[in-house]
Order: structure tokens, then C-alpha cells, then sequence
């Protein structure tokens, strides 16, 4: 299989905002707190290299990806340089990079101040994950709990407590699982209709998130799809000749968002000691793309926004 890269320039810069919205606004955390670290669940969006230490064929540890990145070298990211992960640690002052936790030279340090469990190509929906053969919700789920048991042996467990109990959680899924798994082949069309998979995949975020708090995560930030047919790939391959937006797919997203939402607010009163809130990653960016003049980009930069061989 060859892969497509993208141009996700404008993108980074919607999901990168609402990323750094967590600590200053969704937390309401007094700006001259900080936060112990950062922990990372998700998909290529997030990924800072786990794919490079599993077997799949979701790899993008070749040129052009990393061109931009320190040393002009590919990481594993899926992008030219840093991506959206690497940029809130910077941000909060952590670190300037979030590890991929199958990284085989991480240190004590960066177990403390946190890594990434990300894996391009991963879903909510386990089919998602396992027609590309990469780190599954469940399997990202037994990874941190591997890394749990790490932080206890170096930190101990009242700090560790501290660690999990303070940092922000991030979850970012479910882009692969509308395009791919379920638009992309038929597999979930034949027995789901848009609804009742939005529900499946709302159920498995669910649970994901409530497993972590049993795990000792109180921070949890989950965030809902973006405008999946306004990026370039999907303008690409289904926008026509003139690149238009594909709004089946928007659709299909803003109908997750919203199942999401009300989901997570349900979940988020049942546990008091916690704040576990949806990160809307929909309604700017598509302001964006609409009237990007208003945000100092040029229309033709986000209309020709592509993908390459």
C-alpha cells in the first residue's frame, strides 16, 4: 500500500488551539499551576512513532514526513514536522516532545512527565484496528497499565497517584472509523446505519474513558471529529474536480460529535472527583475553511491544501 502525504498545515493549527484550550480554559486551571505530564491515546493525528515498533503496514518512517522536523529526518510522525501532541507539552512547559511509548530508549524522565500511546491508523471501533494491524483501544489501554506499574517502580505509588490524578488524559479517535472502516469498505455498512455506528463507537469511547478513571485518571479530555470532509485527503479523493467539501461525511461526524457529548456529560456526573469533557474540533475549523480570511489565511491556501504522491 502506498500512503498518501498531506499537506494538514491548516488542520494542526485548528486541533493544536483546541489542544492547548484543555489546560487554560476547559480545566480552568489558574495559569501559574502546572501539570506534572501528559498522557496521549489516539491515531496518526497524535502519533509521535509507536507505529515504527509494531508490524504494520501504517508506517511513515520515510521522506517526505519529518523534512521539517530537527535534523530534517522522518520520526514516525505523521506529518512534516512536530504534530498536535508534541506541541501541548511545548506548550505547557513539560518538555518540547511527547514520546512514543514503544520507544525502546525512554528514560525514567519521560515516564514521569509522560508519553504517548498513540497509533496512526487506530480506532474506536476494534475492526479499525486490526484491518491495518496496529495499536487497538484495548491494546493502547494494556500499554498504559504497563506504564502505570513503570511509574510505580521509579516514582512510587502516592506519587504516581498524584501523576495520574493531575495530568491531562487525551483521547483522539474515530476519524478512521467513519472514513475507512465504515465509508471505506463494507464490512459495518452491511449490519450498521451512520446512527446505530455512532452509537457503537460512542459505547466504546465510554468505556475507554471510564476504564481510566478506575486506572486513576481524572483529567480526561476526549475529543469529537472534525469536519472529516473538509480534509485534504477526503477533498482529494471525493470533493470532484473542484475540491469541494464532502458533506456526508461532515454529517456523519457532526452526528458523532453530538451522540459523544451527551454521552460523556452523562459519564462526566457520575464521577464528581473528575472532569472528563468533549473538546468540540468541529464548528472552528470549519469557520475556518469557510471564512479563512478572517484567521489571516488566504481562501486559495485552504482550497488547495492537498494530497501528493
Amino acid at each position: 500500500m502506498k500512503f498518501l502525504y498531506l499537506k494538514l498545515f491548516p488542520f494542526f493549527v485548528w486541533f493544536s488551539v483546541s489542544l492547548l484550550y484543555i489546560a487554560e480554559a476547559v480545566y480552568n486551571i489558574p495559569k501559574n499551576i502546572t501539570f506534572p505530564a501528559v498522557i496521549v491515546f489516539g491515531d496518526s493525528l497524535v502519533d509521535t512513532g509507536n507505529n515504527n515498533y509494531i508490524k504494520t503496514i501504517v508506517k511513515v518512517n520515510y521522506p517526505p514526513y519529518g523534512k521539517d522536523f530537527m535534523g530534517g529526518k522522518p520520526t514516525g510522525r505523521f506529518s512534516n514536522g512536530k504534530v498536535p501532541s508534541d506541541l501541548l507539552v511545548e506548550e505547557l512547559g513539560i518538555k518540547p516532545l511527547l514520546p512514543a511509548y514503544l520507544d525502546p530508549t525512554l528514560t525514567a524522565q519521560d515516564l514521569i512527565t509522560g508519553v504517548n500511546f498513540a497509533s496512526g491508523g487506530a480506532g474506536y471501533d476494534p475492526l479499525t484496528s486490526d484491518i491495518v494491524s496496529v495499536l487497538s483501544l484495548s491494546k493502547q489501554l494494556e500499554l498504559f497499565k504497563d506504564y502505570i506499574i513503570k511509574l510505580k517502580q521509579i516514582a512510587g505509588e502516592e506519587r504516581t497517584s498524584t501523576i495520574l490524578r493531575e495530568t491531562p488524559t487525551i483521547l483522539v479517535f474515530g476519524s478512521n472509523d467513519i472514513t475507512n472502516t465504515y465509508y471505506g469498505g463494507p464490512l459495518r455498512k452491511s449490519h450498521y446505519d451512520i446512527s446505530s455506528y455512532a452509537d457503537l463507537l460512542v459505547s466504546y469511547a465510554s468505556s475507554f474513558v471510564q476504564d481510566l478513571y478506575k486506572l486513576g485518571a481524572r483529567r480526561i479530555g476526549v475529543f469529537g471529529l472534525p469536519p472529516l470532509g473538509c480534509l485534504p485527503s477526503q477533498r482529494t479523493l471525493k470533493g470532484g474536480a473542484e475540491r469541494e467539501c464532502v458533506e456526508l461525511y461532515n454529517q456523519a461526524a457532526q452526528l458523532f460529535n453530538d451522540k459523544l457529548s451527551v454521552e460523556l456529560n452523562s459519564v462526566n456526573n457520575q464521577f464528581p472527583d473528575a472532569r472528563m469533557i468533549y473538546i468540540d474540533i468541529y464548528n472552528h475549523p470549519l469557520d475556518l475553511i469557510q471564512n479563512p480570511n478572517k484567521y489571516g489565511m488566504s481562501s486559495n491556501y485552504c482550497q488547495n491544501s492537498h494530497t501528493t504522491d
